[in-house]
């Protein structure tokens, strides 16, 4: 069955909240976060600061990424299930990251708009806690996606257990890319420190 194509006002909508993030996480860069308030956002979006709080809730929610974690889950949720749990998840990230930062002029812009986030989630105090609540998030997306049997405790727990580790490797090499202002390719890192932490086999041979 084919995806419903969505209507002219969800795609104006998703347009909307596209630019007024591009907006945001510009003048956040140029100015820093604390500098910037939200009419500062709807001004040079062209919106009113309404509209701006119609599609981000709070100033830290513009700042947050949610592509990310969709394409994590879709690549664990189509992995095979025999692999071991570290190999889907951290092959999933891998792939994602490769997603996000292809080799095309808008995966280019993305990539950049990547950087620029998560450098503003790193050095900025006030958007730590977000961060990690958008990590708890992806969590549990990739524990779903991961279709483990809900009925047995210790299956579950394995997955998180799983899934934490390989978050928190890739938090490492994403901390690197900010550090090297992307220089490095990011799937790279990632990999990287995933066999670091559990063996050249992690991620196994990707194509």
């Amino acid at each position: 069955m084919s995806e419903r194509e969505p209507t002219l006002r969800e795609r104006r909508y998703s347009e909307t909240r596209r630019a007024i993030q591009a907006h945001a996480v510009r003048l956040f860069t140029e100015r820093g976060y604390d500098a910037v308030t939200v009419a500062d956002v709807a001004e040079a979006a062209g919106v009113s600061a309404m509209t701006v709080y119609r599609h981000f809730a709070t100033k830290e929610d513009l700042v947050l990424l949610e592509q990310p974690a969709e394409l994590v889950a879709a690549r664990v949720a189509a992995s095979p299930p025999t692999q071991p749990l570290v190999r889907r998840v951290g092959g999933a990230l891998v792939d994602a990251a490769a997603a996000l930062t292809g080799g095309s002029d808008e995966a280019a812009a993305n990539e950049r708009f990547l950087l620029d986030c998560l450098r503003l989630m790193v050095e900025t105090p006030a958007l730590r806690a977000r961060h990690l609540d958008g990590q708890y998030v992806l969590q549990q997306a990739v524990v779903d996606a991961l279709g483990v049997d809900a009925a047995s405790p210790e299956a579950e727990f394995r997955a998180r257990a799983a899934t934490s580790a390989c978050l928190a490797v890739m938090h490492t090499a994403l901390t690197r890319w900010v550090e090297e202002d992307g220089r490095t390719s990011l799937p790279e890192l990632i990999a990287h420190a995933l066999a670091a932490s559990f063996g050249d086999d992690a991620v196994g041979q990707r194509g």
